[in-house]
């Protein structure tokens, strides 16, 4: 299989491509600094300009969504936004979550149902 090559920020040659050999690996400091430069030192989402040490590297398409952790998923973003964005991506993803297992009758019944006060025992007529 041939490895993807992408072209350096920078200009000049094409460099291959940095992929993750598992989800939890650490993204090397030289390319997280091609990534960078790559984005022009503005967070992908909100378009401000980075300073050192408020953004992080975020993937555009998430883990759990299909997304691969490799250099072309991965964006630089002002670290408050990514706090939200992954906040809302959670909820997103636990509300999915919820209704599929309701649909599929395995969501667990509560422990305490709501009980009614029925129908009245006479009628006032």
């Amino acid at each position: 299989m041939a490895v993807p090559m992408i072209s350096h920020p920078m200009g000049g040659r094409a460099v291959e491509e940095w992929i993750a050999s598992h989800p939890d690996q650490r993204v090397p400091d030289k390319i997280r600094d091609r990534i960078f430069l790559r984005a022009k030192g503005k967070c992908y989402l909100t378009g401000r300009k980075l300073m050192p040490g408020e953004w992080d590297l975020d993937h555009v398409k998430r883990l759990a969504d299909g997304g691969e952790h490799r250099e072309s998923n991965l964006a630089p973003i002002w670290r408050e936004r990514h706090r939200e964005k992954t906040a809302e991506e959670n909820s997103d993803a636990a509300k999915a979550d919820r209704i599929r297992r309701k649909h599929n009758g395995t969501w667990p019944k509560s422990k305490s149902p709501l009980r009614g006060g029925g129908f009245r025992k006479t009628r006032d007529v």
